[in-house]
């Protein structure tokens, strides 16, 4: 299976990922790449900061499309702080869960909140 190298820093134009717009870009192409049949290989050379916003929109989503055994095979990390796994863990987690159960969890979040 061919694989697609997703250098992050040069995509966003930035060594900061913290924007959920710079998360769309990222996963716009992870996704395009997946739907394509190759491996992904996201490369965080030259990412110092990282946040939930940016891991949220361009890796969380991908589990609303996504199995997570067929993202286990297709998207592949490097030269990622240990740090940032940790971070990203904590994000898929979070996706797996919510996607998992999505119509009840978006239930319980608008009874909490009210149907403003």
């Amino acid at each position: 299976m061919k694989e697609i190298n997703i250098n992050i820093f040069e995509i966003i134009g930035s060594n900061v990922a913290v924007s959920s717009d710079a998360g769309q870009k990222i996963f716009n192409i992870i996704d395009k790449t997946l739907t394509q049949d190759y491996i992904a290989n996201l490369n965080f050379n030259n990412i110092n900061l990282l946040t939930t916003a940016f891991l949220n929109t361009a890796i969380g989503q991908l589990y609303s499309k996504y199995l997570s055994e067929q993202l286990k095979k297709q998207l592949k990390l490097s030269n990622i702080l240990y740090e940032d796994k940790l971070l990203l863990k904590k994000v898929t987690d979070r996706a797996k869960e919510y996607f998992k159960d999505k119509k009840n969890i978006d239930n319980i979040i608008k009874d909490t909140l009210g149907d403003e």
